[in-house]
């Protein structure tokens, strides 16, 4: 059975995620509140971020940005955009 949660960032009721995405507190309160659909999305653009700003995940600094980047996303405030980038239309 599939469960459901109010996603904060899509604000409606929504699948949720099948798991934790990483552990700590702050994996289980995105289990609580983002959905599957909205957690693949934050995905798409984490890898776009670190392809587009040539992050190395190694970096400490790099990390604490692309966490902040992800929390901003998952409730919904704007975020940051790779220069130049164009999404594929369709």
């Amino acid at each position: 059975m599939t469960r459901t949660v109010h996603c904060r960032r899509l604000k409606q009721d929504l699948p949720g995620l099948e798991s934790p995405p990483f552990p700590g507190p702050k994996g289980q309160e995105v289990y609580e509140t983002t959905s599957a659909q909205a957690w693949e999305e934050w995905q798409s653009i984490q890898t776009m971020l670190i392809n587009e700003k040539h992050l190395n995940m190694m970096d400490k600094d790099a990390r604490k940005y692309l966490n902040e980047q992800r929390d901003k996303y998952l409730v919904g405030e704007e975020i940051d955009h790779a220069e130049g980038y164009v999404p594929k239309e369709g």
